[in-house]
């Protein structure tokens, strides 16, 4: 899935869905050499115990591509595997996580497309089975309040990278707040993804997680 610079191609539209695509560069205080883990080795614990703290999640989000353009919407996720990317109108796409499957909904096209959850970078943020600990590396910051963690699968680089960046936060889950990542694919195609309002605990429906398929009259997934 290699971007292309109009928001119409189909490419770039499947790439933005999943954060597989990444456009707006890593900000610099989270772009410099890796620490060893060794030296924070808590950090990496609590972001661990973030993500697997988080029983479900509303936040809203916006999406922007290597060209800067970007999409606003709202996220809802819900674990084991659970995610929701609820575009603006004006983008007529949807992205939905059963909890086995991505599916990528185009309504403009008609189209949908479906990978494995632990196919892409957002396998870190769904997938179960993704170890994140053993397969994380801290990342130096700037700040003391920052905590950012990259992902990858070095034996399997089809599924690419994720970073994820964590605010600490008392109040969120394992005393981290997920604020945005930056997803990196097979092919070094970025989108980043940042968060804002997020609030966690909601009581969301597993209706969520089912789409009305374009290709089907009334038909649900």
């Amino acid at each position: 899935m290699t971007p292309l610079n109009t928001i119409s191609s189909k490419p770039l539209r499947a790439a933005l869905a999943l954060g597989i695509g990444l456009g707006a560069a890593i900000p610099a205080a989270m772009a410099i050499a890796p620490v060893p883990v060794s030296a924070a080795e808590g950090d990496l614990d609590a972001a661990v115990a973030a993500l697997r703290g988080i029983g479900s999640m509303t936040a809203d989000f916006t999406q922007t591509d290597r060209n800067g353009t970007t999409i606003p919407g709202k996220l809802y996720l819900k674990r084991p595997g659970k995610i929701r990317f609820e575009y603006a109108p004006s983008a007529r796409m949807l992205v939905v996580s059963t909890g086995k499957s991505l599916y990528l909904i185009d309504y403009e096209v008609n189209q949908v497309q479906r990978w494995p959850i632990g196919n892409s970078p957002l396998g870190a943020l769904l997938d179960p089975s993704r170890d994140v600990k053993a397969y994380g590396t801290l990342i130096a910051t700037q700040s003391p309040d920052v905590v950012s963690v990259e992902v990858r699968d070095r034996k399997r680089p089809e599924f690419g990278m994720i970073n994820l960046i964590f605010l600490r936060d008392a109040t969120a889950p394992g005393g981290l707040r997920l604020t945005n990542w930056v997803a990196l694919d097979s092919q070094n195609n970025r989108t980043t993804v940042r968060l804002s309002n997020q609030s966690y605990g909601a009581a969301i429906p597993d209706s969520k997680f089912t789409f009305t398929d374009p290709r089907r009259t009334g038909g649900r997934r």
